[in-house]
């Protein structure tokens, strides 16, 4: 029954008081802090009061939780035994009604409240009273955030630090229990219940990086636990861990909660699908125990990676594996009980089914009363089997979760009986010790993960070493043989030009020689003349008679003068001759001397060049060398882990660690992220776009290397977007015939297809299309593997499932199991399983209808051929695969029909992953065709 004019009235008095805050790590005595501000100090714990009777009504505190370190461990090291607290329990008034108003007019409350003592009396008559201490008193004025940060904060903080925690509701019918803690608020903010504040705190101190929020919604009802989020699950069972004690419902519906509103629309369903009555007592009449369970498990190494993440890009970190250890998981269940309230049938007017109703309400209530006087009178029996609600507060009452408990009572006389009852019930709960536990584990499974995330990133580093070293031998070969071309080409340049040289200087010398002979001849020649002519003189001195012979004799002086004459010309000539020989000869000198100087530097470049050879060769060897023992590293670090398995013993983890940090260690020394990160900030994004349209295949190869490499890197994703690199990349795979470039190509555009945005922008410039068709005319397996990786991440996008399937994005995947290769199995079986999912989810949302189109374009063959893969990220997708298949009945047939059944069969109790187990078994569980398959095929399951 909801509270007449109970909304926020007063709770600005009550604010005044101060609000009661819990400081972190929580204390067991929080619930009763003293109250500072209005000058009245409360008592840690209950004071002894005794009533008339001399009965006391308190119990001693117990102890408050000990201080923890950063990992939530006790200092001490005794944190398996646990910390003793007591149940805290509150008590509330609710408001008188209109009925109570007129009925009630002339006689006096049966309940008289002191809330600055936290005491109640309880009238026997006018003159005498029974007075009770409580941890907290509720009027009627108190609000809701008053009743919320008293009662049930310090238990979420708790439950936040990683202990159990249980926040439930008790009185007789239409006292305020559902308007306590199950209260949406949606006409007024200030009337939220604990239910909606309490996932408020939480949502807002978790992480959703590292941490999860799983609600389930149960109803108790006629004995008989059923699923108020999927109305059809009824009679779950409950199940207890024999080592631990702890009780689960693991046939109960599990959602994750991501935000507050989705939260409430959650609580929403629920209430609609509660079973309520109108009764005398109260029109809305609760008929069942309403129980939400909330689960946190909280990663505590997350934030620790992260520091380290920020220590390594300051510089100060060593590697990032520094920080990889077991990582602590802490799992901790907060627990709301909405009680039916118990009721008088005389009083209630219940009959027919109401009646059996109220017979089953009582009896649990009678079974978990029995159960608590039990434990406060330290029996060494404790009835917890008598009834299902008592199992599923087994934890909460003598167990290891931390406990409020709130009793609403109503004003009115003509319920006295009613109201003692419900407070007695209180006084004996706050006599139970409970031992709190933190909820503390390692997670194994999430470090092996994490592992094999390093395994695929250091063998994909390998292949691009393994890929850059190939390169660098390509370069060296090409640089050798171009310096032994050049080489070659000089030394024969060199040879003819000796040879004409020599030839040139040979004839020049002939020349000269010849010239020289002919001067020296001539000069003879005119030797002799002038000798005959000196004689003659003689002669005619000798006889002057003879002039007969002067005549002649000066004839042949004139012609010896002549002769004189022209020899001395064609001396000039022959010197002129020689002097231009001699100019002719000096170039040819001045050539030969550099020709010979040209020599020099070519033999010098070529040893040079074979220094060069000797040292790349030597570097070859060192790469060699580290990539064939980090590849023998990593083969071990993974045979490590499937032989170990997950967390068997930290020695082969602590081994598998120091193989990383060694591997990591290694590759941090190979400088070509650097060189491409250098690359990138000297030449500009734009220009190594636009090598992707060179002419020279061996630039566009190299510049979509690059472009790939970048890529990578979420950080610049965006800026390749941008830049049109998207563009530029669904260019090369449309129109290029090099296997490289297409394979580097889809490596590419699968690192883009990562974000969601990208993936829209892909599907809209007919990525789809052009993959599929790479995916039909490709062979090689690498190339495919990239292409499947491309199209299994445009797969688990919920808006793209229509355009990619009519793209013929299925069939693409489906055709490239032609090739065999473990690799493209293993990114086919994940793009069917990203589809298989995102189809559940719309299933489940109600916004697809019919069968799976999966089934349609005929994957289910192959899904069943490869459930039991011996390759674990084949079987792992392919069992996901088909445990979202199975979830929806109107798929049902066709897994019948082609075998899925059994396999689904076989995943519930074979598949290593207790997750996909569980999941098999929810599936088969809660469908009616697969349980009439079962039956007609007499299989035990």
């Amino acid at each position: 029954m909801a509270f007449a004019g109970h909304r926020n009235s007063g709770g600005s008095n009550m604010g005044g008081k101060g609000t009661v805050r819990l400081e972190r790590p929580p204390s067991i005595n929080s619930l009763s802090s003293n109250r500072s501000n209005s000058g009245v100090v409360a008592s840690s714990a209950p004071s002894s009061s005794v009533p008339p009777t001399g009965r006391p009504k308190s119990s001693s505190p117990s102890p408050s939780f000990p201080r923890r370190n950063s990992l939530g461990s006790p200092r001490n090291g005794k944190d398996d035994c646990g910390v003793p607290g007591r149940v805290r329990v509150a008590v509330r008034l609710r408001p008188k009604n209109q009925e109570e108003l007129v009925a009630d007019a002339d006689f006096a409350d049966c309940v008289e409240l002191q809330p600055e003592l936290q005491r109640l009396k309880l009238r026997r008559n006018n003159w005498d009273s029974d007075t009770y201490q409580f941890d907290e008193v509720f009027t009627e004025f108190a609000s809701q955030k008053r009743v919320y940060e008293v009662v049930a904060k310090p238990v979420v903080e708790s439950v936040l630090e990683g202990y159990n925690g249980t926040v439930m509701a008790y009185g007789q019918t239409g006292t305020g229990k559902t308007f306590t803690l199950g209260r949406l608020g949606d006409e007024d903010t200030a009337d939220r219940g604990i239910m909606v504040r309490a996932m408020e705190d939480i949502l807002a101190d978790i992480s959703p990086e590292h941490d999860s929020v799983t609600v389930s919604y149960l109803q108790l009802y006629m004995e008989t636990v059923q699923d108020l989020l999927s109305p059809g699950n009824y009679n779950i069972p409950i199940v207890e861990d024999p080592k631990s004690g702890d009780v689960s419902v693991p046939g109960a519906t599990v959602v994750e909660i991501r935000d507050q509103q989705s939260f409430v629309e959650l609580l929403r369903t629920g209430e609609a699908h509660r079973f309520a009555a109108n009764t005398k007592l109260n029109t809305e009449s609760s008929r069942s125990h309403a129980i939400l369970m909330v689960n946190v498990k909280r990663a505590m190494y997350g934030r620790q990676d992260k520091e380290s993440a920020l220590s390594n890009e300051n510089g100060n970190g060593v590697n990032i594996l520094k920080g990889i250890r077991a990582p602590v998981v802490r799992k901790s269940k907060l627990v709301v009980v909405d009680l039916a309230g118990s009721e008088r049938i005389d009083k209630s007017g219940s009959e027919g089914h109401a009646l059996e109703e109220a017979k089953s309400i009582n009896l649990s209530l009678s079974a978990l009363g029995k159960c608590i006087n039990a434990l406060a009178e330290n029996s060494s029996h404790v009835p917890i089997r008598d009834s299902k609600l008592t199992r599923l507060l087994r934890d909460s009452f003598g167990g290891t979760a931390r406990t409020s408990l709130v009793v609403t009572v109503g004003p009115s006389p003509r319920h006295r009986g009613e109201t003692a009852s419900t407070i007695s019930f209180g006084q004996r709960a706050m006599k139970v010790e409970n031992m709190v536990k933190l909820k503390e584990e390692f997670d194994y499974k999430s470090l092996c993960r994490r592992y094999e995330i390093q395994i695929d990133k250091l063998i994909a580093e390998n292949e691009r070493n393994a890929k850059a070293l190939q390169n660098a031998e390509e370069e060296r070969d090409r640089v050798v043989r171009e310096a032994q071309d050049c080489a070659i080409e000089a030394q024969n340049k060199l040879s003819s030009a000796l040879e004409r040289v020599a030839a040139e200087r040979s004839s020049y010398q002939n020349e000269y020689i010849d010239a020289l002979q002919k001067l020296e001849d001539r000069e003879k020649h005119v030797q002799q003349q002038k000798a005959a002519m000196e004689a003659k003189l003689k002669d005619k001195n000798a006889d002057p008679w003879k002039e007969g012979q002067v005549n002649g004799t000066g004839e042949e002086l004139a012609q010896v003068k002549w002769l004189l004459q022209k020899e001395i010309q064609m001396r000039e000539h022959a010197e002129e001759e020689v002097k231009i020989l001699k100019r002719k000869i000096i170039p040819s000198v001045n050539t030969e001397m550099l020709e010979n100087a040209e020599v020099v530097k070519l033999n010098k470049r070529l040893e040079d060049e074979v220094q060069q050879k000797s040292k790349l060769e030597e570097e070859i060897k060192s790469l060699k060398h580290q990539l064939l023992q980090l590849s023998f590293e990593a083969d071990e670090t993974r045979r490590v882990l499937d032989r170990g398995g997950s967390g068997r013993n930290s020695t082969s983890s602590d081994t598998a660690m120091n193989t990383f940090k060694t591997n990591q260690v290694r590759d941090a020394a190979n400088g070509q992220k650097a060189t491409i990160a250098k690359l990138f900030e000297q030449v500009g994004l734009q220009k190594i776009l636009s090598l992707l349209e060179s002419e020279d295949v061996d630039v566009r190869v190299h510049a979509v290397k690059v472009v790939a490499n970048l890529a990578a890197e979420e950080a610049n994703q965006e800026r390749i977007v941008e830049a049109g690199g998207l563009n530029s990349l669904l260019m090369l795979l449309r129109s290029s015939e090099d296997e490289t470039i297409r394979r580097v190509s889809a490596g590419a555009i699968a690192n883009l297809a990562m974000n969601e945005t990208n993936q829209e922008l892909i599907m809209n410039h007919g990525g789809i299309g052009l993959l599929s068709r790479t995916a039909d005319e490709a062979e090689d397996p690498q190339t495919l593997r990239m292409v499947a990786g491309a199209i299994a991440n445009l797969c688990g996008n919920d808006k793209l499932q229509i355009k990619l399937r009519s793209e013929g994005g299925i069939r693409a995947l489906l055709g490239m199991v032609r090739c065999g290769h473990p690799d493209v199995l293993a990114q086919v079986a994940r793009g069917i399983a990203n589809f298989a999912k995102c189809e559940s989810r719309a299933s489940t949302q109600g916004i697809k209808t019919g069968r799976s189109l999966l089934i349609d374009d005929g994957t289910l063959p192959w899904i069943v051929q490869n459930a039991n893969n011996e390759a674990s990220p084949i079987r792992r997708h392919i069992e996901l695969a088909l445990c979202h298949l199975a979830q929806h009945e109107v798929n049902a047939k066709d897994l019948i029909a082609g075998g899925a059944l059994w396999e689904l069969v076989r995943i519930s109790r074979d598949c290593s992953r207790e997750d996909i187990r569980n999941l098999a078994h929810r599936t088969i569980v809660s469908s009616p065709i697969f349980q009439t398959e079962l039956r007609r095929s007499h299989t035990e399951f």
